[in-house]
């Protein structure tokens, strides 16, 4: 609960109104029996009807009083809830945005939409109902029974008997659901997992025919989740009933005892009918109240996975104080670095030495899986190597802030990713206070300057979310563009020309091996042709390093190198046979 009063502090006016207001609500709607009361035994039993009038005037105006302060009540309860919603919000967002990848991995994206959607609403509608009940109900219970015991004393016993029954209904009630929205709300995770994968990748199940069998499995976790609603609601459904059974009990018991009291006289008809009144305001307000525990249950619940998230240590990786340089030209040295990811006993990558100086290019190629796009991860700290020393330009990278990696390190990753927006709003998100010219040289060197000037709005062109108005080779280029504009000291390509054709790939390093500001550069890729001009390639395979040098060391030193060449070129002795 700290963490939701730690909200609500900001709110304090309005979290202390809201109920203040509801508790004069109560106040009103407690006289309103007593007022009944008169009405009956002074003005309808000796035919009093200015009596009549006048108090029949006193309900009219404790109604409207009573209105008008419900009114106030649940505005300031619904401005506190929403507005401590909207906080806790926008600060789990911006907590969230600070994960590193490790950490986003270890809840899973759609945990965290979850959590982030439908757990903060479930939230927000716990606080609202809270601050309007958790004072008048309790108010209203106890002031009702308060108000039968000035009535008659013994009368009031039954009244606290319907209380006792119904404290503990809603007790067990509470006990029994809340494991069962706990394990909903862990079903709700999965399944948005299932349908965010299926609608990613929709054309690889329709490629492989998989359409059936992940609706299947989708029927199969929704059914799954009715059945534990179902369980849940079934419980949940047992307090409405149960509680008006034990109060209309409560009721007739009360009826049999009060016309006994009637006829001998020492009770009288309004009196009777005041009892009557205040039981039903407590079947009433015992009702709002065991559904506002199962809100809260609910609420409860939503708000452990929230705190979890909010308590979680949103970077993990180790930052040192390092003051060392090096004025030896290095741009990126590994010293026998090795990592594994977390929970994974095997290296991704082992033992791994490298050097790549100011200015010059770094090819790196392997297979699927041996290690290359970790190699990046390191280079940019999304992960602390397990073993060894990463060092950007003679420091340790552990010693810099990640707004100077994302400042020296520009990557274009594999999978090409533009944002709903403008061609504008996509290069502006590298460098906020780019200039038009500096936007249209970095088109230019990503080779796609031609094609957004044929572009309807030209810089304010349309990309739809995912930049699906582009196509495949559109996308990268200006992904590259991207990463150009704010003149990164180390570009990396991780595998970001597949979709370019040999051509433009060609065009594309020229330019880039061109750049006014001589960066480091590293060219990641399956296909030699990519890599083969760089000053050095390094062969990875299974996270270790197979073959480091010239295209031309390689294809005399190297097999696996040589084999990758020759399954892309051809048998290279056939070639040389042929040459000869």
């Amino acid at each position: 609960m700290r963490y939701i009063i730690g909200y609500l502090k900001n709110f304090k006016t309005e979290s202390i109104l809201a109920p203040l207001f509801k508790m004069l609500e109560a106040v009103f709607e407690l006289l309103v029996p007593l007022v009944v009361a008169s009405i009956i035994d002074r003005g309808i039993v000796a035919k009093d009807i200015a009596y009549i009038n006048r108090q029949f005037g006193v309900l009219i105006f404790l109604a409207v009083v009573g209105v008008i302060t419900a009114l106030t009540a649940q505005y300031f309860a619904a401005k506190a809830a929403i507005c401590a919603a909207s906080s806790m919000r926008r600060d789990l967002y911006a907590h969230v945005a600070d994960f590193s990848e490790a950490s986003m991995n270890r809840f899973g994206s759609s945990a965290l939409i979850t959590r982030l959607t439908n757990d903060i609403d479930r939230v927000q509608n716990g606080i609202n109902m809270f601050l309007r009940l958790f004072l008048r109900s309790p108010f209203i219970v106890g002031g009702a029974f308060v108000m039968a015991l000035t009535i008659d004393v013994k009368a009031s016993m039954i009244i606290l008997g319907v209380i006792g029954g119904l404290a503990l209904i809603v007790g067990i009630v509470m006990k029994s659901t809340l494991p069962g929205f706990q394990k909903i709300q862990k079903a709700l995770e999965g399944l948005l997992l299932r349908v965010s994968e299926n609608l990613e990748g929709v054309r690889v199940l329709r490629a492989f025919r998989q359409e059936k069998e992940e609706r299947k499995g989708f029927f199969e976790e929704t059914d799954g989740i009715v059945r534990m609603q179902t369980r849940v609601g079934a419980v949940s459904a047992t307090l409405n009933p149960l509680t008006a059974l034990i109060v209309n009990s409560g009721i007739i018991i009360l009826l049999y005892y009060s016309s006994l009291r009637v006829n001998v006289g020492s009770l009288s008809t309004g009196e009777a009918v005041a009892l009557v009144n205040y039981l039903s305001q407590i079947l009433v307000e015992l009702l709002k109240l065991a559904n506002l525990i199962l809100l809260l249950t609910r609420a409860f619940s939503s708000v452990q996975r929230l705190e979890e998230i909010a308590s979680f240590t949103p970077d993990e990786r180790e930052h040192v104080d390092f003051d060392g340089t090096s004025d030896n030209g290095e741009a990126v040295r590994f010293s026998r670095v090795s990592f594994s990811y977390p929970e994974d006993t095997e290296h991704a990558l082992s033992d791994m030495d490298l050097i790549l100086n100011k200015g010059e290019s770094l090819g790196i190629i392997g297979g699927t899986g041996s290690g290359k796009s970790t190699l990046v991860r390191l280079i940019r700290h999304a992960f602390d190597a397990t073993e060894g020393q990463v060092n950007l330009f003679g420091k340790d990278i552990r010693a810099y802030a990640d707004e100077e990696v994302s400042r020296l390190v520009g990557v274009v990753p594999q999978k090409a990713e533009l944002f709903k927006g403008t061609v504008r709003s996509n290069l502006l998100m590298a460098k906020k206070d780019a200039t038009e010219q500096e936007m249209w040289q970095a088109l230019r060197l990503a080779q796609i300057a031609d094609a957004i000037e044929k572009k309807e709005g030209v810089l304010d062109a349309p990309v739809e979310r995912g930049g699906v108005n582009f196509s495949g080779g559109q996308r990268q280029r200006l992904t590259i563009a991207r990463a150009l504009i704010k003149r990164p000291a180390v570009l990396i390509f991780d595998d970001s020309a597949s979709a370019l054709d040999l051509v433009t790939e060609r065009r594309l390093k020229e330019a880039v091996y061109a750049l006014p500001w001589h960066p480091a550069v590293i060219f990641i890729s399956q296909r030699t042709s990519s890599v083969m001009d760089a000053h050095r390639i390094l062969v990875l395979e299974n996270g270790k390093k197979e073959g480091y040098g010239t295209h031309e060391q390689l294809l005399n030193d190297c097999e696996v190198y040589r084999e990758i060449y020759e399954c892309q070129f051809g048998d290279l002795s056939k070639r040389k046979g042929g040459m000869a």
